[in-house]
């Protein structure tokens, strides 16, 4: 694989124009072949019945372009993430796992970003952005980004809009940010507040078109449903910020489709609502083939038992989003995960095997069901024992046996 860059047409967004921005990306899609689709003028100024203020609804969002390169201004096809847990590990310790992740090959590091763990007996709830902001001191290709924030409650969209904008100056080319409506574990929690699923989308739409807004560097007078903010970035994006949006239902698919530069799901969810938010794109004129798609893959290098006790951190993931979410308390939800999710049920869908064969499958079946990004979320506390596993015996395997690890290093 190739490790030139996709040169973005110049350093900044600021100064440029709603048209000025798509005309850029329409080049950089060009020059880099198949990528993101920039969202449409009325996509991202229709908002979900989001008013804008004096100055219109602003420039619509750059989505960048997808190539074959590690460098490349946007996500491309074929990439494998590696997950670090806030809920299960200290800062200081995703912070050596993210460099060894990259290391091992790995494409892109993805982050929790929590308040509160999902359950108690996880113990841990870092801050994600401060995370990677050191993460990206020691790391020096993989992209880097939270699956997912949450920017309507706990956050404020234009905090959200500057923390990343910050964080691609810093690492330009190697940010992207996922955002999602949120778990009453968080946003509760911290808030006090947990609106109807509908406010919660709403509130998310509006966040998005703030964010991007923003992120153009041009001043902003926008007075809408949920958030008034009157003001300008004076340091935007580097480089364009692909905004992916998470979604674990039929209808969150389609909305997530609508507005999202591309989706963060599950498995299941991508099964059986693909459809959904290939509707929702080409529905905003976005052509969801041309969009990054990742999906998080749960997976345990051991035996059965070695699953089970990954299994007791992680007993909630069936549920999660059918009914856990609305759960303020991560001891309740651990409670109620127990009592009512044998742990086989936990990990039958996993992929649990020391043979590489058996990851790599899964991770090629993902591929051909349209995923472009496979994230590796393993909760075995011995995370190091996975990621020499997936450097040595998998990683090469998906690449071909021919191809160099990332940063010219042999893959054996």
């Amino acid at each position: 694989m190739s490790n030139e860059s996709a040169a973005f047409p110049g350093d900044s967004f600021a100064g440029l124009g709603r048209r000025d921005m798509l005309k850029s990306a329409g080049a950089l899609l060009a020059a880099s072949g198949a990528g993101l689709s920039a969202v449409s003028e009325a996509a991202v100024g229709s908002g979900g019945g989001v008013a804008a203020g004096a100055g219109g609804a602003g420039p619509a969002s750059v989505a960048g372009a997808a190539s074959t390169t590690h460098h490349s201004a946007s996500l491309r096809r074929g990439m494998v993430a590696f997950m670090l847990a806030h809920e299960q590990f200290p800062v200081t310790e995703l912070v050596r796992l993210g460099a060894s992740a990259e290391q091992a090959g790995f494409d892109l590091l993805a982050t929790s970003d929590h308040f509160q763990p999902w359950q108690a007996n996880e113990r841990h709830a870092g801050e994600a952005w401060i995370t990677l902001g050191a993460l990206g001191q020691q790391t020096h290709r993989a992209w880097m980004g939270p699956t997912v924030t949450c920017p309507t409650l706990r956050y404020h969209p234009a905090v959200v809009a500057e923390a990343f904008a910050t964080l691609s100056q810093l690492y330009p080319g190697r940010i992207f940010l996922g955002l999602g409506s949120g778990e009453a574990l968080n946003e509760q929690a911290a808030t006090g507040q947990w609106p109807a699923w509908r406010e919660r989308w709403d509130r998310l739409i509006e966040a998005v078109t703030i964010i991007r807004q923003l992120w153009t560097g041009n001043p902003l007078q926008h007075k809408g449903t949920h958030y008034t903010v009157s003001g300008r970035l004076y340091d935007p994006p580097a480089k364009p910020i692909p905004l992916l949006l998470a979604a674990n239902g039929p209808k969150a698919m389609k909305l997530a489709g609508q507005h999202g530069d591309g989706l963060i799901t599950d498995p299941q969810t991508w099964k059986e609502s693909k459809s959904e938010w290939q509707s929702g794109a080409r529905a905003a004129g976005k052509n969801p083939d041309e969009m990054p798609v990742l999906v998080e893959a749960f997976v345990v290098v051991g035996e059965q038992a070695d699953a089970q006790t990954a299994a007791k951190l992680w007993n909630f993931i069936p549920k999660a989003f059918k009914g856990y979410h609305n759960i303020p308390d991560p001891a309740q939800i651990e409670r109620q995960a127990q009592a009512e999710l044998p742990l086989p049920k936990v990990y039958g869908d996993w992929t649990v095997s020391t043979d590489p064969a058996a990851h790599v499958q899964a991770i090629r079946k993902l591929f051909d069901s349209g995923a472009t990004i496979v994230n590796i979320h393993s909760g075995q506390p011995d995370q190091q024992k996975v990621l020499e596993f997936y450097g040595k015996e998998v990683l090469p395997r998906i690449r071909g046996a021919s191809a160099p690890a990332p940063g010219g290093a042999s893959p054996h």
